[in-house]
C-alpha cells in the first residue's frame, strides 16, 4: 500500500470532493489487481475512503475491455481476477455524478488507471505510456494525441513531486527507491459527453499509472 505524507500536495487540491479523488490499481507480481478510490496524496483513513461505495463496477482488463476481469468487493478495495503478468488497465465513467455549473449545465469526470509499465501500446482514451518497457520516461496521450499536463508523482517513501510534461506530453519519473510509484494526471476536454444519462459540457479525464521497482 502507498505511504503518503499529509499536506504534501495541498496546492493541487480542487474544491470538489470528487475532483480530489483518484482511482488507481495496485498489483504485485502474479497476484490479483486491487482497485482503490481515494486521495493518495493524503494519509489513508481508517477503513475505506468515505467515497469508496461510489466505486461500483469498473471495467478492468489486460488485453480486451470487452472481456473484463471478474470483480470481488473487499472492505476498502475491489479485487480483480486478472490473468497473466501483463499490464492491467481500468476505465470507469460511473463513479461521481456530474456537477452543476453556474451556467446551468453540467461537468463530469471519467477515471482511467493502469498498473505496470511493460507495454507501450495505448489501450485507454487517456493514458500514461512508458517510452519502452520498464522505462522511467513516459508520455501522456489523450485519444492517441500527446497533451501537455501537470503530473503528480508519489514515490515509495511517500513524497509527492509535482512536475509538468513537455509539449509532447513527455516526462520522466526518477525511481531510485524500491517499492510502488504512483503517477497521476488530469485533462479537461470541452467536447461534451453524456454521463449518468445527463449531457455534460465538459469532462475531466483522470488517469493514473502505478509500477513497482523490485
Amino acid at each position: 500500500m502507498l505511504k503518503v505524507l499529509a499536506g504534501a500536495a495541498g496546492s493541487l487540491l480542487l474544491a470538489s470532493t470528487a475532483m480530489a479523488h483518484e482511482v488507481w490499481i495496485e498489483r504485485d507480481v502474479g497476484g490479483p489487481a486491487r482497485i482503490f478510490l481515494g486521495e493518495p496524496d493524503y494519509p489513508r483513513p481508517v477503513g475505506a475512503d468515505p467515497e469508496f461505495p461510489k466505486l461500483k463496477a469498473p471495467v478492468v482488463f489486460t488485453d480486451d475491455p470487452s472481456k473484463p476481469a471478474a470483480l470481488t468487493r473487499k472492505a476498502d478495495h475491489i479485487e480483480a481476477a486478472v490473468q497473466g503478468s501483463g499490464d492491467v488497465r481500468l476505465v470507469d465513467a460511473n463513479v461521481f455524478e456530474p456537477d452543476a455549473t453556474p451556467d446551468g449545465g453540467f461537468t463530469g469526470r471519467i477515471y482511467y488507471a493502469r498498473a505496470g509499465r511493460s507495454e507501450t501500446r495505448s489501450a485507454l482514451d487517456f493514458e500514461v505510456l512508458p517510452s519502452s518497457p520498464g522505462s522511467d520516461q513516459f508520455q501522456i496521450l489523450f485519444k492517441g494525441q500527446p497533451v501537455r499536463e501537470g503530473v503528480r508523482i508519489i514515490n515509495p517513501e511517500g513524497w509527492v513531486r509535482n512536475i509538468r510534461s513537455d509539449a509532447e506530453g513527455r516526462f520522466s519519473v526518477p525511481s531510485p527507491w524500491k517499492g510502488r510509484y504512483l503517477v497521476m494526471v488530469d485533462h479537461k476536454d470541452d467536447a461534451g459527453a453524456t454521463l449518468f444519462g445527463k449531457p455534460v459540457k465538459s469532462v475531466t479525464h483522470i488517469t493514473t499509472i502505478s509500477f513497482t521497482v523490485p
